[in-house]
């Protein structure tokens, strides 16, 4: 089995928006997943929730941004220091994503669940909130443009979408501009793998015009160097 590779260039995110319900001791949580670039986009979810939900009790929350997981906040929103946002946060870490926020509201049922039950029940009704959210890879891509003759155009964009080491190599064709004298065909390739896409782009006797670099969503376990 290969291992996943890990790195600066790569990181993993929810592949879709999710909730997921919990029921404990007659107490109802509800867990909001969103994907998210930046802290507005959180707050502005978190607020999102309060007003589709007003009935609830508490709107406990933590969110993780960047490549790196370097940003976290979480939130208690009124529950026993410790019991609810920081829960939130530890199982996002568990599962190890980031650009996301999951806001978990709570209907009380009448019985205190503790600080031990508050824990699990935040941390449950999170791991099934992502469970729901599955996960993509963000990988840094390069993109660049390949100028080529057309009489040579079909057979190179058929070769660059199925040749073996193209799809090893996380290569995709992105589109065809026509705006110039000669057809560019534009690809992407994850930075990572930029060597070998190169490498197919030779043995067609290609030159690449590199123009610039991206994230990129790309399923995990695919050909994109995904970790």
């Amino acid at each position: 089995m290969t291992a996943e590779p890990t790195g600066p260039d790569s990181y993993r995110v929810i592949a879709r928006r999710a909730s997921a319900e919990l029921v404990e001791r007659k107490s109802r949580f509800l867990a909001t997943v969103r994907r998210v670039q930046t802290e507005e986009d959180a707050r502005a979810v978190i607020e999102e929730c309060r007003r589709n939900h007003r009935d609830a009790g508490h709107h406990c929350s933590a969110f993780v941004l960047g490549a790196q997981a370097e940003i976290t906040r979480t939130s208690d929103d009124g529950e026993p220091a410790g019991t609810a946002g920081m829960p939130i946060l530890e199982t996002i870490r568990g599962h190890r994503l980031s650009d996301l926020v999951v806001v978990v509201s709570r209907w009380f049922g009448g019985t205190k669940l503790g600080t031990g039950g508050l824990v699990r029940a935040y941390s449950e009704a999170t791991a099934r909130g992502l469970s729901v959210a599955g996960s993509r890879s963000r990988v840094r891509v390069r993109s660049a443009g390949v100028a080529v003759d057309f009489e040579r155009l079909g057979r190179v964009e058929n070769e660059l979408r199925s040749r073996p080491e193209a799809l090893a190599a996380g290569l995709e064709v992105d589109e065809i501009d026509y705006t110039g004298g000669t057809p560019t065909i534009r690809i992407t390739a994850p930075l990572r793998n930029w060597d070998e896409a190169l490498a197919v782009l030779f043995e067609l006797q290609l030159t690449a015009a590199p123009t610039g670099e991206s994230w990129a969503d790309r399923p995990i376990g695919g050909p994109a160097g995904s970790h």
